[in-house]
């Protein structure tokens, strides 16, 4: 019989229920940590097997986590929605490294695990709010580098930041579509001042942090993984976000009186290719205050960012702009392995979360949505189809990046078994 939460039968607790809560609180918290359900499942029975829980059947969804084996009581565990930020996302990964080698206990891990989860973020509010504004601005920089662009997506950027960072329950489920009609509304009604010029690109960077880039992605990866349920789940949940966002900014155009014209996507670019670099270097910055990235970690981001915004950049000039972002995750993907199987260098995750938003499939998706919903023009399927493409194409970048970089190290480690003298 399975009892609720993973309680055993009555009576003493078996052996191994410490080992069995540590995997589910694990599993909880790589799932929370944006990791796909696949590899969430590969680690969790790396980790049960170094246990000596022998082979666990595990189930990963974005939702809960089933686990079970002869040895183990079945357990389901409910995943929280949020998501963590990502120094919470470094010690996961750390604790999940030590875990595959034995070093830990699960009576240890299990305590690691509850002081991720009352970690207290790196800055204050105030810091925080000024980190989404100065994240907002990097990204203004790469989306639409206008110096009134920039300017606006800082003073609204810190406007949001300073909303979800007081963390009022009753209003989290629909504060995406609230903020995004401040936003937008605020952006039509400005429209005099900086010249009205292609709106909808000043009014995303401010909603980055609800831009649902990553899920998305995720989301592709699993289905070309095979996990057909937790994929559909994660590509539903993220159109959904899409269409909540646009909800809002087509509301204010509404309010505010702005015409359908300002609705479809004009690209500005008045600073040119002056802006990039500091964009880049905000972006990485403002993950470091907003969403409380290590402070070691703020290099190898830059780098990554680099390396992901010259990939999309000879992809576009070479290909076009839906396949760029194929090169930009291809290029990346090799780079961010090697980062974070170094000593000294952060978890994968904490680099491919901000390489997956530099691609921008959530600010192309929403582009594409508010077109859709607002203006109902041909140009909007189109718009929407190329969003797939380009979600499509990263993760497709990641994939081959992935399976290249495995096969290259699975070849050293066949030339070194082979040559017991070469040095590993």
């Amino acid at each position: 019989m399975t009892h609720p939460e993973g309680e055993g039968a009555p009576g003493a607790s078996p052996p191994d229920a410490p080992a069995e809560a540590f995997l589910i609180e694990l599993g909880q918290a790589l799932v929370r940590s944006g990791e796909t359900v696949d590899e969430v499942q590969r680690a969790l029975g790396d980790v049960g097997r170094r246990l000596g829980l022998g082979d666990v059947d595990v189930m990963a969804l974005p939702t809960f986590i089933l686990l079970q084996s002869d040895r183990v009581t079945a357990r389901v565990r409910s995943v929280g929605r949020s998501g963590y930020r990502l120094d919470q996302v470094s010690d996961v990964y750390d604790l999940l490294w030590r875990a595959r080698r034995g070093e830990v206990t699960p009576e240890e891990g299990l305590v690691e695990i509850a002081a991720v989860e009352r970690r207290r973020p790196a800055y204050g509010r105030a810091g925080r709010s000024l980190g989404l504004g100065v994240l907002a601005t990097g990204f203004s920089l790469m989306l639409q580098p206008t110096p009134e662009g920039a300017l606006i997506s800082f003073a609204l950027g810190t406007l949001v930041g300073a909303a979800v960072t007081q963390r009022i329950d009753e209003l989290r489920p629909v504060l995406p579509t609230l903020m995004s009609f401040v936003v937008a509304a605020a952006v039509f009604a400005l429209g005099d001042w900086y010249g009205g010029a292609n709106p909808i690109r000043n009014l995303i960077p401010p909603l980055v942090v609800f831009l649902p880039g990553a899920a998305i992605t995720a989301g592709t990866i699993e289905l070309a993984a095979g996990e057909a349920i937790s994929g559909a789940s994660r590509l539903v949940r993220g159109l959904m976000e899409l269409l909540l966002l646009a909800f809002g900014i087509t509301s204010a155009a509404a309010l505010v009186g702005t015409s359908q014209f300002d609705l479809i996507d004009r690209p500005l670019d008045t600073i040119g290719p002056w802006g990039y670099v500091p964009g880049l270097v905000l972006i990485a910055l403002g993950y470091h205050f907003h969403m409380s990235a290590p402070r070691r970690s703020i290099p190898w981001i830059l780098l990554v960012l680099g390396v992901a915004f010259a990939g999309q950049s000879f992809g576009a000039a070479v290909f076009s702009a839906e396949l760029s972002a194929f090169f930009g995750a291809l290029a990346m993907t090799p780079i961010v392995l090697a980062i974070g199987r170094h000593p000294s260098g952060p978890p994968s995750m904490v680099l491919f979360l901000p390489g997956f938003y530099l691609l921008v499939p959530g600010a192309a998706g929403l582009i594409g949505s508010t077109e859709t919903i607002g203006v109902g023009t041909s140009l909007s399927p189109s718009d929407f189809v190329s969003t797939m493409v380009t979600v499509t194409a990263i993760a497709l970048g990641v994939l081959v990046g992935t399976a290249v970089v495995e096969s290259l190290a699975r070849g050293r480690r066949m030339l070194r078994s082979a040559d017991p003298g070469q040095p590993g």
